[in-house]
């Protein structure tokens, strides 16, 4: 039978044995490659920083942020296509890329949870997913820690003020026999992180429970609108 040559996912031209990433090639790999962030909130900056200036002032609460890259092109395609175009598949691939970033995994890995009625309507979370992809990446677990209590408003294109009331109460700690001793240290992840509303509030109920450290995973990290 006649071997088919695989095709990267975004340009379309046979792949080589020696392309790093099995969607894509490495010429259009470049397109993710990473840019200077700070690596408390990950927005973007001039070089490399433990933090920025506002960081400095106003340090969110979570350690380190790590991401592919902004809601962009070719990241922002894939994101879409996955929650919208049910292509769930894409969450491996990109899982794939971001366990690639983190330098230091957390020993556990939750994730951002779906009010049900969304659920119904997608059939997946996909930042369970997600979750549960770059857990097996890097060798540690995924878990389910929050249930979400109430449908909100979608989070996109609402000013961060409006988000922060969105959300207060939205979400509930699941297990009351969680030990923070034997997880001192544990991710959040999520697709997208704009204002880090969402994952603002899961971070305040894992410090309550006594975890010791928090870190962010997401796909894109995207700065606030201006105006």
């Amino acid at each position: 039978p006649r071997l088919v040559t695989p095709q990267c996912h975004l340009c379309k031209l046979d792949k080589s044995s020696d392309d790093d990433h099995p969607r894509w090639c490495n010429d259009c790999l470049n397109l993710f490659d990473p840019v200077p962030r700070c690596r408390q909130c990950g927005l973007k900056t001039l070089t490399t920083v433990e933090q920025c200036g506002q960081c400095l002032s106003k340090p969110p609460p979570w350690h380190r942020l790590y991401c592919v890259g902004d809601y962009t092109f070719p990241t922002a395609r894939y994101i879409q296509q996955m929650k919208y175009s049910d292509k769930f598949w894409f969450s491996r691939d990109l899982s794939k890329l971001l366990a690639s970033r983190i330098d230091h995994p957390a020993p556990l890995i939750t994730s951002v949870p779906l009010h049900w009625t969304r659920y119904i309507q997608r059939s997946f979370n996909q930042s369970q997913l997600l979750a549960n992809y770059t857990a097996q990446e890097l060798g540690v677990k995924s878990e389910v820690l929050f249930r979400r209590n109430r449908a909100t408003l979608s989070q996109q294109g609402l000013i961060k003020s409006i988000r922060l009331n969105n959300l207060n109460g939205a979400f509930t700690f699941l297990h009351r026999d969680f030990e923070a001793t034997d997880y001192p240290h544990i991710a959040v992840i999520d697709d997208v992180v704009t204002t880090g509303s969402t994952v603002y509030q899961l971070c305040q109920l894992l410090l309550e429970v006594g975890v010791k450290r928090i870190d962010i995973y997401c796909i894109c990290r995207t700065p606030e609108p201006s105006g």
